[in-house]
């Protein structure tokens, strides 16, 4: 979001529509991507039958397709809005506006009384479009943040919307999303118009005048090579930082472990410290998350000097937020079967984590890790913005200078690092699912 909204910035000024576009294109594309999957994963037969006995096209996949699909697209969709307040942030850092501008101009000018309000502002939105967006993807029975995020399962659920309460819920949101759709354009009044401007027609045309052909930046292809490295580097090392510090956290914070000894017997009513410790962990969580990667590097780059060290810091405590949280619900959601069997025929509460949970939940726990490495590589570019190194730092230098061939050749090499990543990410991750 941030590459779009620098280049948008050039077209349209510091205006609400240059972060409008900015979070549009890319979140277009992938729930276009997403949404295709879905449609793709339904029941084919209900289609087919009404095909066959002459419907036209259409009108069998708006009958027999689309309704089997629509709570997963209004789940993906509200999914990706909650994603959306994080990308506002970081869209404040290049001006945009909002919170993120606040706290980028409150740590520029060291004022930290007037940062924790609004970090606290922070945190409470995102908190409660985090609890929001679960409510109503259970309401729809539309698939889990599990499977919204790492891509599997895009089957429909069964929604729940038999009962009254799941059924006022789903009006209610629905009526909210209108009214905040309505006071979002009428507080940030966009200018539609110069869309068809003819101003940004002529700007738009020099910019792809002046982006090709793509041309090597200063330093050649090894110094983009070595960039390249060096992004690989930065997102490796947050990786490897989050895997095990999640893990452990995860079934630290998990109700189910929590109770591990207990599963055979009586579970005590109450608070315990194991319990308190549990849902400090999930705060912690709530914060790393919430917080965007780019105002983890600003707070980092206090203490240290930039380079590739707070770049992979930021990266690392923004992904322990999200990864721990996907470990925990992959915990939460496993099978207590086996560990009852396990404790019954006289294991201890280590022999059953280790032979019954650990194997459960380890495959899941490494296709997760493997999905966050390739999103880190992506944000490795918004952290290098801020001044952590790599691709990132170089694409603002060649923003500022309005150097747009030499950008095209490092979106290229960051294109297609981020694929090589993918591929590899996405062979791990369908070999532990098999």
């Amino acid at each position: 979001e941030i590459v779009w909204g620098l280049i948008f910035v050039n077209i349209f000024g510091l205006v609400p529509l240059t972060a409008i576009f900015a979070i549009a294109v890319p979140f277009g594309a992938i729930c276009a991507k997403v949404f295709s999957e879905i449609l793709d994963e339904q029941p084919r037969q209900p289609f087919l039958a009404m095909l066959n006995a002459g419907a036209p096209p259409l009108q069998a996949f708006f009958y027999a397709l689309f309704p089997s699909a629509l709570p997963n697209l209004i789940s993906y969709s509200f999914y990706r809005f909650e994603c959306s307040i994080r990308s506002a942030t970081i869209l404040g850092i290049i001006g945009a506006g909002g919170l993120g501008y606040q706290i980028l101009l409150s740590l520029q000018s060291l004022r930290y009384q007037e940062f924790l309000p609004m970090l606290i502002a922070l945190l409470l939105l995102s908190g409660l479009t985090d609890v929001w967006s679960s409510q109503l993807r259970q309401a729809l029975g539309g698939s889990t943040r599990i499977e919204i995020q790492t891509g599997v399962n895009h089957t429909a659920g069964i929604p729940s919307t038999g009962s009254t309460r799941s059924s006022a819920f789903l009006k209610g949101s629905m009526i909210s999303i209108l009214l905040l759709t309505g006071f979002a354009l009428v507080y940030l009044k966009p200018d539609f118009s110069s869309i068809l401007a003819p101003r940004t027609a002529q700007l738009l045309e020099g910019i792809l005048r002046d982006s090709f052909p793509p041309q090597l930046p200063d330093g050649g292809l090894l110094y983009l090579l070595r960039l390249s490295g060096q992004t690989l580097a930065i997102s490796i090392l947050a990786m490897a930082a989050v895997g095990p510090l999640a893990m452990a956290a995860a079934f630290v914070s998990s109700g189910r472990l929590r109770n591990l000894g207990q599963i055979t017997a009586t579970r005590q009513p109450g608070l315990r410290p194991a319990a308190i410790l549990a849902y400090l962990v999930r705060m912690f969580f709530l914060i790393a998350r919430a917080v965007p990667t780019p105002i983890w590097v600003l707070m980092i780059l206090f203490v240290v000097f930039p380079g590739i060290l707070p770049g992979a810091v930021a990266l690392a405590l923004h992904n322990w937020g999200i990864t721990g949280r996907l470990m925990v619900e992959t915990v939460d959601n496993m099978d207590e079967r086996p560990l009852v069997a396990l404790q019954s025929l006289g294991a201890s509460p280590g022999q059953t984590f280790m032979y019954g949970a650990l194997p459960d939940v380890f495959p899941g726990f490494i296709s997760y890790i493997f999905y966050r490495w390739e999103n880190c590589i992506r944000e490795t570019v918004v952290i290098g913005i801020v001044g952590a190194g790599g691709l990132g730092r170089l694409l603002s230098e060649q923003l500022s200078n309005f150097d747009y061939a030499a950008i095209t050749s490092t979106l290229i090499a960051l294109i297609l690092l981020t694929i090589l990543v993918d591929l590899l990410s996405s062979a791990v991750r369908r070999q532990y699912r098999s």
